[in-house]
């Protein structure tokens, strides 16, 4: 990833779309790879539906923002990341949309039938997280997506978590719109990411200007990518990106969830062998990501974050994790969790550090002993 970027800013630094000299060209073509990636992966037949973004804040902003139209309905969750939520309440205050968050369970499942039962005849948009940033706990999103196929109401889906670590196929799950960001499972570098629209839904821009096409026009053209690609693209993070999906397609997306699972399931049986951790989510890796959080008695999650980065060199997130709905469904509102991100290169040694720190941490904690 990092040698496609290299060679992106040694050899080529030009932008797409605008010009017909060799280097302009290369990075033409550098855009173009990289869609038809992205697009193998997540089964899209039409490429150029792919919109790239700074990120899948953005993506969901863009599909939020350029679907929605005064007085509509919105039904989420309350799983749902700040990248949602809070958009969707600035168009509360802005457009005056009114929003569902249909409450799931402590570990963080979905029943589709209180989803059906929130949809209402002015319901604009169902969006939804694929899988939790705080618990992992993977959604229903084929059965949300037939049930949004039949009211015929677009679904705007969330794959943070699990673009390029968990099977993803656009038709086969009914997804309308897939935000996604390219520096987590997409193996990416960061400030990149991506959005699909679906043919069938108009979406308005919320950027306008130079395209490097049909330049005569006074207003943004109407076809993607361009309607929504205004100002130079961030190519060097687009090879990067490309470089990133080309070895999750080489690699194969069923070995590499094969992998998160035996690792999620390995962290999750030496977790519970820990006395008096608290785990949140399902605890049971074949329904979650590679995301475990979890906490440790009297001891705050910065703490134990602190203490795992400064004495083992072991990274961990703690706090709310931009997700206070989340928290509130899985009743940490008030404290936030220690959350583990397991991925593509992390192997059982790993965990094992993990478990082998986390019991001297206890060791040494008056309320663990």
């Amino acid at each position: 990833m990092y040698r496609a970027v290299d060679n992106f800013l040694r050899n080529i630094g030009a932008s797409s779309g605008r010009g017909a000299y060799r280097k302009a060209l290369q990075a033409d073509k550098i855009a173009f790879q990289t869609r038809k990636s992205l697009a193998r992966l997540f089964n899209i037949q039409d490429a150029s539906r792919i919109v790239f973004t700074a990120n899948v804040t953005e993506s969901l902003n863009l599909a939020m923002q350029g679907i929605l139209k005064s007085g509509d309905h919105v039904v989420t969750t309350s799983m749902e990341h700040n990248a949602v939520w809070r958009c969707l309440k600035h168009l509360e205050k802005e457009k005056g949309i009114t929003i569902t968050a249909v409450p799931c369970s402590p570990e963080g499942y979905l029943k589709v039938e209180k989803l059906a039962a929130a949809l209402r005849p002015d319901t604009a948009l169902i969006v939804l997280l694929h899988a939790s940033n705080v618990t992992g706990t993977i959604m229903p999103v084929e059965q949300v997506g037939q049930l949004a196929r039949q009211k015929n109401i677009p679904l705007l889906v969330d794959a943070a978590q699990t673009a390029g670590v968990y099977p993803i196929d656009m038709a086969a799950m009914h997804i309308d719109l897939l935000a996604f960001t390219g520096h987590k499972g997409l193996l990416g570098p960061t400030g990149t990411g991506g959005l699909y629209i679906n043919e069938k839904y108009a979406i308005n821009p919320f950027k306008f200007g130079g395209t490097g096409g049909d330049s005569i026009r006074e207003d943004q053209p109407d076809t993607p990518p361009d309607r929504f690609e205004a100002g130079t693209l961030n190519l060097a993070g687009i090879a990067g990106l490309g470089a990133g999906v080309d070895y999750i397609l080489n690699e194969s997306i069923d070995k590499i969830r094969r992998h998160e699972m035996e690792l999620t399931g390995y962290a999750l049986d030496k977790l519970r062998d820990l006395a008096s951790v608290t785990i949140y989510g399902p605890l049971d890796a074949t329904k979650q990501v590679g995301v475990i959080s979890f906490n440790l008695p009297g001891l705050k999650p910065e703490q134990v974050a602190y203490l795992l980065d400064t004495k083992y060199d072991i990274m961990v997130r703690a706090g709310l994790h931009c997700a206070p709905l989340a928290h509130r469904t899985t009743g940490t509102i008030d404290r936030g969790t220690v959350r583990v991100g397991i991925g593509v290169f992390n192997t059982a040694r790993d965990i094992d550090d993990l478990i082998l720190a986390l019991k001297e941490i206890m060791r040494f904690s008056p309320f663990t002993r």
